[in-house]
């Protein structure tokens, strides 16, 4: 979805809707906040199918879920993370799980929606029913916390919600803080949908949220304005009146923006420029290890060469981390290789890897003496990192006899050209909102070879493993099964983990209140500027 391209497909006309109440001044440069971006949301929508990485931007700062994470100071009090059990109320004020464990009810705070009407069960209601039956990723993300149906939300009375569980599952209250069960506006949008009971058109280009900020003017391509709900109740209100997203295509620019000090934040830098700036040392960078996230090579297991095993570990033997750090990543990630100890049930974590030619050369000559041709597709739209990455790899596979054609597939295509699973080889990054071990093995290296196990590595011994450390309530059998798999991954090396990325974000000085989150998309509530 990281394409540009979409930009142009958004179809919808700029939204310029009219404010409930003038502000009483002009907001301050203070209270004003330039953010400059690759590109912005292509919908306002994030439950709507196709919408782009930027409209969880929408959905954290425009709407409000039943719960959110709590802030987590990041070491130098820089800003802050989330742990993924540490939650606390948004639109719910209390909330109580049953004895028994299959149930939770909710308490709502006296909110209201952007329109001034009060929040109430039935929108909550309203909302997940759609969640679950609109399709696409918002279907598919319910799902990854057993919310599956609609029989499971109950609006007991107004200021009541419950949700019934089909299963103990430790992901369930979690996935309720990450950007998708936001809480519309019910009677605002099914009076605006057409006859369609999702109002899926209408959303897509319209705002009905209770969120701390408004959308003032959507312009895709050009930029988004959001003005302060000043009758926001379900936080502290935000500091920061407006907020400017501006969408400019070339990094360079933003760069040269950000350096002159004629914008305040900006995301999605090369990182080869967030080096630079911190080494400059004139604004301040922000680097979080994403949690549950790897850059990876891809290799297939269902068909091609690396059905093999010993030809799996061959590049892994081979492959070259440290350039690929350097040259790459430029230092902007977490190594995952040269572990030395046994599995642990830290994820990610690296793999017992360096390398090592002589090694890699062996296994090859085992596996197949006369060498191998193969393929390896990247996305170009992620070329300043990949690139560099396919070229590495296709000059240390040829001396040790694999010889590797390199793909660039156009960003716009690339997940299908994934979701095909026939490339021999694929780099690709993949991230998990729900920080468990577990969650990312079940996308990745389950035999319901999803459309993110791109290797098509199907393993029912790993399926058992990771089946049982999903839904056990047994720390004893959790860390068992997840070391189990965790080991079972480095042996058979369906993909080779090279780094964890950062997520690096660039601000003045002066700009306070970072706040990283799952959906990796800024959070205007808690920025301040100084």
């Amino acid at each position: 979805m990281h394409r540009r391209s979409l930009l142009a497909s958004a179809l919808a006309a700029p939204f310029v809707p009219k404010l409930a109440a003038a502000q009483t001044a002009a907001p301050s440069r203070r209270e004003t906040l330039l953010l400059v971006q690759e590109y912005g949301p292509n919908s306002l929508d994030m439950q709507g199918i196709g919408s782009a990485q930027p409209v969880n931007g929408v959905s954290v700062n425009c709407y409000d879920r039943l719960l959110r994470f709590k802030p987590v100071p990041l070491p130098g009090g820089d800003g802050s993370t989330f742990k993924i059990d540490q939650l606390e109320g948004e639109l719910a004020e209390s909330w109580q799980v049953a004895s028994d464990g299959m149930s939770a009810t909710f308490r709502l705070r006296e909110a209201k929606f952007h329109s001034g009407r009060a929040v109430s069960a039935k929108d909550v209601k309203w909302s997940l029913d759609r969640a679950v039956s609109i399709g696409g990723f918002a279907t598919t993300q319910m799902a990854a916390g057993s919310l599956e149906k609609a029989e499971q939300f109950v609006a007991v009375d107004d200021r009541t919600f419950r949700i019934d569980f089909l299963r103990r599952d430790k992901m369930t209250l979690p996935n309720l803080a990450v950007t998708i069960p936001f809480v519309f506006d019910s009677e605002l949008a099914q009076r605006n949908g057409g006859g369609d009971p999702w109002a899926k058109e209408w959303l897509k280009n319209n705002v009905a949220g209770s969120g701390a900020f408004r959308v003032e003017s959507w312009k895709p391509g050009v930029e988004t304005i959001y003005v302060r709900n000043d009758d926001w109740t379900s936080g502290t209100l935000p500091t920061l009146r407006r907020v400017i997203t501006r969408d400019i295509p070339s990094p360079s620019t933003r760069r040269a923006l950000i350096e002159r000090g004629d914008a305040d934040i900006s995301y999605g830098l090369p990182p080869k420029d967030f080096k630079d700036l911190i080494e400059a040392g004139k604004v301040k960078v922000v680097g979080v290890p994403v949690p549950n996230a790897l850059w990876t090579v891809a290799l297939n297991a269902a068909t091609g060469p690396f059905t093999d095993v010993r030809l799996r570990q061959a590049v892994a033997w081979a492959m070259p981390y440290e350039k690929i750090m350097q040259a790459s990543l430029f230092g902007r990630g977490v190594p995952m290789w040269g572990a030395t100890g046994e599995a642990t049930t830290a994820w990610p974590q690296p793999y017992p890897y360096n390398t090592d030619i002589a090694r890699a050369r062996a296994l090859v000559q085992q596996a197949a003496p006369g060498g191998v041709t193969t393929t390896l597709i990247f996305d170009a739209g992620a070329a300043t990192i990949a690139e560099p990455m396919a070229v590495l790899i296709k000059e240390a596979l040829a001396p040790i006899g694999i010889t590797v054609e390199l793909q660039k597939i156009p960003g716009a295509n690339f997940r299908g050209e994934l979701n095909k699973k026939t490339a021999p080889m694929a780099i690709n990054r993949f991230g998990g909102w729900l920080d468990y071990p577990d969650y990312y093995f079940f996308w990745n290296y389950h035999g319901n070879n999803s459309i993110f196990n791109i290797s098509s590595y199907q393993n029912p011994e790993m399926d058992k493993l990771i089946d049982a450390a999903r839904f056990t309530a047994d720390p004893a059998e959790y860390k068992r099964d997840v070391e189990a798999f965790v080991s079972m991954a480095m042996r058979e090396v369906p993909a080779i983990p090279l780094a964890q990325p950062l997520h690096d974000v660039a601000m003045q000085k002066n700009i306070g209140g970072y706040q990283f989150l799952p959906s990796r998309e800024p959070d205007f509530r808690s920025l301040t500027k100084g």
